[in-house]
């Protein structure tokens, strides 16, 4: 199973992930395409991405049941700890005038 998450993306990459996955809400695509068409597709995203983010996650034979990647800007960043793979947060932005 695979699962890509898009955010303020241009219309044509939703587009194109249409063509492999099917949408089940604006933004999030399902499917099962295998290794090398996964692989196809998020350099499909990473390259059409523009100023947006995504995050894909696929089952895979680790610890957790599945993996994960991201690209683009977002709070949430990727950290490895004791071999698993967790979601750390950044601090939100905050204006400079408000200091």
């Amino acid at each position: 199973m695979l699962v890509i998450v898009v955010e303020n993306v241009p219309p044509r990459l939703r587009g194109r992930l249409a063509v492999w996955l099917l949408e089940i809400r604006a933004g999030v695509y399902v499917g099962t395409p295998s290794k090398r068409l996964r692989e196809n597709i998020w350099e499909q995203v990473t390259q059409g991405c523009e100023e947006g983010n995504a995050v894909m996650a696929w089952s895979t034979n680790t610890e957790s049941g599945f993996d994960f990647v991201t690209f683009g800007k977002n709070r949430r960043i990727p950290v490895e700890f004791d071999g698993l793979k967790l979601v750390s947060f950044l601090p939100p932005d905050t204006p400079s005038d408000a200091l």
